[in-house]
């Protein structure tokens, strides 16, 4: 690879395959990286195996050889494990989903071929089909253990994924909507981005409907295999002209399994109509997080734009306070953050109250309300002489938790070791 340093990393940690690539300067795109020296094989099976007489760790296409010829133990749910909290039994050893989920990190990380790659990334992005608070939280841990600080990670789900990946594109291929079919086996999905003015401009992913493909492909006689084919492709015909319409489209995007083109032959004459660019591949998403880490950490070229994900925080926290002597509004939390991007904390000392008013406002909704929370069993001391640190955490898209400590007030008045928590849907 061209790149030892100031690495920007994009992962797409699948339910069956996984993808790693890096941000080549040179080229000035994403550029996946194989793994077996010399092919064009980009996707690693989301495997572990565990070699008990090496006592490590494999991954990928290793861990599928040393679990079948070396009786080896092969963890093949990995994906469906970090989104559990319960440990896991590995012959003798107990580990928790986030350990292993570090495991499977630090060995796809192995295929850069970089000498201490934590030390030399500048960013990390990884990339899944969803994000819930117990997935975030292991792969927060898993990527803390491999010693990523918070701010050289990200992570992503699919659709922000997709976004990245098209607006990093040439602009051509999505100055109108794109369409997006997902297939998964018999089943196909069709996305919509669009686009609406303003200062910013609001993206969203439109979910316009799913399908399902007959004529199931087998290993069956030819004249079996090419009625199967032309009853899949009428079938991704039809549905492609009701989710197409007559709308005027840059680009279409198809991804997932169950895709081929020797079967869709109508299909892509079809999609290929008035113009429309079609563009058919794996490894969209590991590279649309790569664009992402390009994009927030170097160019910043999209901040007239705003990705409306179901994952964004849409309400505005902070407080009043006095600042250098003067009444402030103090901001904590900004509306239009994915929600596990959204942590903020500061120290307060209180001055003539006994409790925090946080003041709230929600995007789309006009005025400001104030919320209320106490204190109970705070030590009696003299005014302005009880100093608080304050964090607040999203642990899902609604719910804020928040922690209070007191910290006492020098050698005077020391802390108590008081701490308060709530957790509030503002």
């Amino acid at each position: 690879m061209n790149e030892i340093r100031d690495l920007i990393i994009g992962i797409d940690f699948g339910k069956e395959y996984s993808q790693i690539c890096y941000y080549d300067r040179k080229g000035d795109e994403p550029r996946s990286v194989s793994m077996k020296v010399g092919s064009e094989q980009f996707e690693a099976p989301t495997l572990l195996c565990h070699r008990g007489e090496h006592k490590d760790y494999c991954v990928g296409l290793e861990a599928e050889y040393f679990a079948r010829d070396r009786g080896g133990i092969l963890i093949d749910s990995l994906y469906d494990l970090c989104r559990k909290e319960e440990a896991v039994q590995v012959g003798t050893e107990t580990k928790q989903p986030w350990e292993l989920l570090a495991v499977f990190l630090k060995g796809m990380l192995k295929f850069l071929g970089v000498m201490d790659v934590v030390k030399n990334t500048k960013c990390l992005v990884i990339t899944a089909q969803e994000l819930d608070q117990v997935q975030v939280s292991n792969f927060q841990r898993a990527c803390q253990a491999l010693g990523f600080l918070e701010d050289k990670y990200l992570l992503l789900d699919y659709g922000e994924s997709f976004f990245y990946y098209i607006m990093t594109q040439k602009r051509e291929t999505w100055n109108r909507s794109v369409g997006w079919y997902d297939f998964n086996g018999d089943r196909v999905q069709f996305r919509k981005l669009v686009m609406q003015g303003g200062g910013p401009v609001l993206v969203q992913l439109e979910d316009l409907g799913e399908c399902s493909l007959t004529g199931l492909l087998t290993e069956e006689a030819e004249a079996s295999r090419e009625k199967a084919a032309l009853h899949r492709d009428s079938d991704f015909l039809a549905f492609i002209q009701k989710t197409l319409g007559t709308d005027l489209y840059s680009s279409i995007q198809i991804t997932g399994k169950g895709f081929d083109p020797k079967w869709a032959k109508q299909s892509v004459r079809l999609l290929c109509q008035q113009r429309r660019k079609v563009y058919f591949g794996n490894n969209l998403f590991a590279k649309g997080a790569c664009g992402a880490g390009k994009e927030k950490t170097e160019d910043r070229n999209l901040k007239g734009y705003r990705y409306l994900s179901p994952s964004l925080v849409l309400t505005d926290v902070g407080m009043e306070m006095r600042v250098m002597g003067s009444p402030t509004y103090y901001p904590l939390i900004h509306a239009g953050v994915n929600w596990y991007e959204c942590k903020a904390g500061c120290e307060l000392i209180l001055d003539d109250t006994k409790e925090l008013v946080f003041v709230v406002s929600t995007m789309g909704q006009e005025g400001k309300k104030r919320i209320s929370m106490g204190l109970p069993g705070l030590p009696v001391r003299p005014n302005k002489t009880t100093r608080l640190s304050l964090e607040l955490q999203y642990i899902s898209k609604d719910l804020c938790r928040i922690t209070v400590k007191d910290l006492g007030f020098g050698e005077m008045y020391p802390s108590s070791g008081k701490v308060w928590k709530d957790s509030v849907k503002w």
